[in-house]
This record gives structure tokens, C-alpha cells and sequence, in this order.
């Protein structure tokens, strides 16, 4: 009785792969539609999973406006190297209140903590620290939660 039932599921299961074989030819062009959208689908899940386990921060800067110029220098040089050399450094974003431009916000977005832990540790983190001690009059670090974000296509 187990071997006929096992040899009658294996002829279904073949009879199914015939007529499978039989739809593809005719609906090639659904599959093709259908396996995007379910790739497509994997990678927003995926996308949408990794956006959860990112930190983000806000990071209120005060800066002696005399040492303005040398704290924007020192700045951007960690900022682009950082995401240059640190996969788990994703975004970051400076900028200067119009009215009072040594009051800087920067929008820093890390993989995750992980990231962020090993980001404060490198050799060109360390240094801007050390660079900017004395320009630096207060920082304020915020952990925010990212809503949603929005930008056109290639920017």
C-alpha cells in the first residue's frame, strides 16, 4: 500500500512538472512579471528589515565662531572619509543654521550600533575628536527613529 501510494505521488508530481513545463511556454511572459514582482518584493522586505536595524542621530553642534572655517575643514574631511572607508557608515548630513552658522546639525545614519561603535573607534574619527576639542563649545547627541525618507532618483 506505501509503495503504490509513493509511486502514485511520484507520477503526480511528474504529470504536475508536464503541465508546468506545458503553461510556461504559453504564459512566459506572466512568469517573467510574476518573478520580478517577487524579487522586487525581497529586496523592499530586505530593505525595509535593514532600515530597522539602522541608528540615526542628531548630532547639535556649538563651534567657536572664530574657529568656524578650521571645524568645517576638520569636518568634512572625517565625514568623507568615513563613509569612504566605513561600510557601516551610510549617510551623513551637515549643515549650518542660516541665522547663526556655528550652530551646525548633522544627520548621521549608521548601518546599526555595531557600526557605530566601530565607527567612533577609527583612526580618523579619533583624530577629528582630537582636532575639534577646542573649537567645539557644546554637542548635544539625539537618537532618533527615521520615519521615512524621500529623494528623487540618482541624488
Amino acid at each position: 500500500m506505501i509503495i503504490f501510494i509513493k509511486e502514485n505521488a511520484l507520477h503526480n508530481i511528474k504529470a504536475f512538472k508536464n503541465i508546468i513545463k506545458m503553461r510556461l511556454n504559453s504564459k512566459i511572459g506572466l512568469i517573467w512579471i510574476v518573478t520580478i514582482c517577487i524579487v522586487t518584493l525581497s529586496f523592499s522586505i530586505k530593505a525595509m528589515a535593514q532600515q530597522k536595524n539602522q541608528m540615526v542621530r542628531l548630532a547639535k553642534i556649538q563651534v567657536d565662531p572664530s574657529q568656524l572655517e578650521q571645524y568645517n575643514t576638520a569636518l568634512k574631511e572625517q565625514m568623507a572619509t568615513a563613509v569612504r572607508v566605513e561600510p557601516g557608515v551610510l549617510t551623513y548630513y551637515a549643515v549650518a543654521d542660516k541665522s547663526n552658522p556655528s550652530h551646525i546639525t548633522i544627520l548621521e545614519i549608521y548601518a546599526d550600533t555595531a557600526a557605530y561603535k566601530i565607527h567612533i573607534e577609527t583612526p580618523h574619527f579619533k583624530k577629528y575628536k582630537e582636532t575639534v576639542q577646542y573649537m567645539v563649545k557644546s554637542l548635544e547627541l539625539i537618537d532618533v527613529n527615521l520615519i521615512s525618507s524621500a529623494k528623487k532618483p540618482g541624488m
